[in-house]
């Protein structure tokens, strides 16, 4: 068998337990992973009982037991502690639990359903934490502090207040394997620490900011996040990444009153070209929105998306080729997975030759990405009469009233309502 290395001491009795994997090259199927992982694991020892804090994925378990052996016997275990259930943390939970039976089981209250659905035992007991509530192991008090949609449901964060070691979870780390693990000895994983950002917390900017508040105050000396280089020297400096990441900047420009209409569009002929500035001139003409236009056939998505993340409203321009919005349009629709778009306004316009699907198709997308899409989208047979650019007008005259708050109250007649009722041969 081969000999699995030491556990590595992080401080005075809390050793790193974890496992390296350096061969994966594709994690959770959207994050490309250049340099592997490492799944952390943490064994805490206190003169009452030792904890585990976070175990690892089920393939690399044996080593894992390897190393908790080195720090640890099992009849000593008295805490298990999960910050977050997902399978690369919690993979080898059911066979710690069968070896150290007398252990007690912390998680979050929002990891209970995982958890059953993780350990099949209808007598399974566990100990549900919420932030400020804590253990006292004997000269080592974890701390629990409750940091939701970092990035799943059940995510926490757990410290040692003597020791002011915050084990993370997933939160300031990175898919970067390194066997040297601090951050000031392994190799510059920059690159990975922005890039684990931007795929896993970014659509959770709003929830990065809220456990910010949380933990920026904590005078910590070291963050042991689950994934990849432990952070002792600077540490602080990891969350101050984050808040620059997370913080919005567009309304240091705009004003905090103000809002934003992105509107996007693509053009064969021009067609869709003259509606999308139809749609700007209607918006512009309501005061308090700023509006930006840009032509989706000169740009990749990365730049949009950062626009979108901030904006407040977004339309979409496209003509209808082959039954179908055009391909420009769609990539940056399915871009918008990485950022959270939910509650912003939507709408969608375009030229067609003969059938017109793309506008439709646009508007059931925004819907499932859960934008609001309250306006009927405009589409226009082939050149765009005045009256179709005059409604064009009225679209983004409409948006940018919902935007405000300044939209109309309309009166619907009971013959408009009859009217959108479906019919059937």
């Amino acid at each position: 068998m081969k000999r699995v290395p030491d556990a590595v001491e992080i401080a005075p009795g809390t050793h790193w337990i974890g496992a390296l994997d350096p061969g994966l090259r594709e994690f959770d199927i959207i994050l490309k992973t250049a340099n592997g992982t490492t799944y952390n694991s943490y064994c805490v020892r206190g003169t009452n009982g030792v904890a585990v804090i976070d175990t690892v994925k089920a393939s690399h378990a044996e080593e894992f037991f390897a190393r908790l052996e080195q720090v640890a016997r099992y009849d000593e275990i008295s805490t298990i502690v999960l910050n977050h259930l997902e399978p690369d943390h919690s993979g080898a939970l059911p066979e710690l639990m069968r070896r150290a039976p007398q252990a007690k089981l912390y998680i979050s209250a929002k990891a209970q359903l995982m958890l059953k659905a993780l350990v099949k035992s209808d007598d399974l007991q566990f100990n549900i934490v919420k932030t400020g509530d804590s253990i006292d192991l004997g000269g080592r008090t974890l701390r629990f502090f409750s940091t939701p949609f970092l990035h799943w449901p059940d995510t926490q964060c757990t410290l040692i207040e003597e020791q002011n070691i915050l084990f993370s979870g997933d939160v300031f780390g990175c898919h970067f394997c390194d066997g040297r693990l601090f951050n000031d000895q392994v190799g510059d994983f920059r690159f990975s620490f922005e890039y684990y950002y931007q795929h896993i917390m970014r659509p959770f900017r709003e929830h990065v900011l809220e456990a910010l508040e949380l933990l920026e105050p904590l005078p910590l000396q070291l963050i042991a996040p689950a994934h990849g280089p432990i952070l002792r020297e600077a540490p602080l400096s990891y969350m101050q990444r984050y808040r620059q990441l997370a913080s919005p900047l567009l309304h240091n420009e705009v004003g905090a009153h103000n809002k934003s209409l992105l509107v996007f569009y693509i053009s064969s002929y021009g067609n869709t070209a003259r509606m999308a500035q139809a749609v700007v001139e209607g918006a512009e003409s309501i005061q308090g929105v700023r509006v930006s236009l840009y032509d989706l056939q000169a740009g990749g998505d990365l730049p949009f998306v950062d626009l979108i993340e901030e904006a407040d409203g977004l339309a979409f321009g496209s003509p209808t080729i082959n039954g179908d919005a055009v391909k420009p349009v769609w990539d940056l629709l399915s871009s918008l997975a990485m950022i959270k778009v939910s509650d912003k306004l939507g709408a969608a316009f375009g030229s067609y030759g003969w059938s017109g699907e793309a506008i439709n198709m646009i508007e059931d997308r925004l819907r499932g990405l859960k934008l609001r899409v309250p306006i009927k989208g405009v589409r226009a047979r082939l050149i765009p009469t005045e009256e179709e650019l005059e409604n064009c007008r009225d679209l983004g005259k409409q948006l940018a009233q919902h935007l405000t708050g300044k939209i109309e109250k309309r009166v619907i007649s009971m013959s408009e309502l009859l009217a959108q009722e479906p019919t059937h041969a």
